[in-house]
């Protein structure tokens, strides 16, 4: 991990199969899952949002469609 002030504004990557990205915009931290924007959701910085989408992505089951 990149510490906040060399960080890029976008991160993306696969975790268990899954795309996850966030993005740096008007001052906190947006994050997709699978390509979809979790709504109402802005984090303070990119490692809180990372692990966020990583507990997501852990609490999910094969079967269960994404909730956007």
């Amino acid at each position: 991990m990149q510490d906040a002030e060399t960080r890029e504004p976008f991160i993306s990557d696969t975790y268990r199969g899954h795309q996850i990205a966030t993005l740096n915009h008007g001052g906190g931290w947006l994050v997709y899952l699978d390509h979809i924007l979790q709504n109402r959701l802005k984090f303070a910085d990119a490692d809180a949002a990372i692990a966020w989408l990583r507990r997501q992505v852990e609490a999910m089951s094969p079967e269960q469609p994404i909730k956007g």
